[in-house]
């Protein structure tokens, strides 16, 4: 998570640079926003995303363990 919040402080330095050279108006400009739009989305989708529990993980690392053996009716 702290490598996207870095890219997402870099991509807002270079937005910010940008838009100061090329004017606030310009295609360069919403570009560069939309990059640091999409950092920042994919960073919520990542906040989101549901963690495993640790009878989850075991399973992921032990599929043939007893405790992970599914049934179907």
């Amino acid at each position: 998570m702290n490598n996207i919040q870095e890219q997402i402080e870099k991509e807002l330095e270079q937005a910010r640079t940008i838009c100061d050279i090329s004017g606030a108006t310009s295609g360069e400009c919403a570009a560069a926003w939309d990059a640091v739009e999409e950092l920042q989305a994919e960073a919520s989708h990542q906040k989101t995303k549901p963690q495993k529990n640790s009878l989850e993980q075991y399973c992921d690392l032990n599929p043939g363990a007893d405790e992970c053996r599914v049934y179907e009716d």
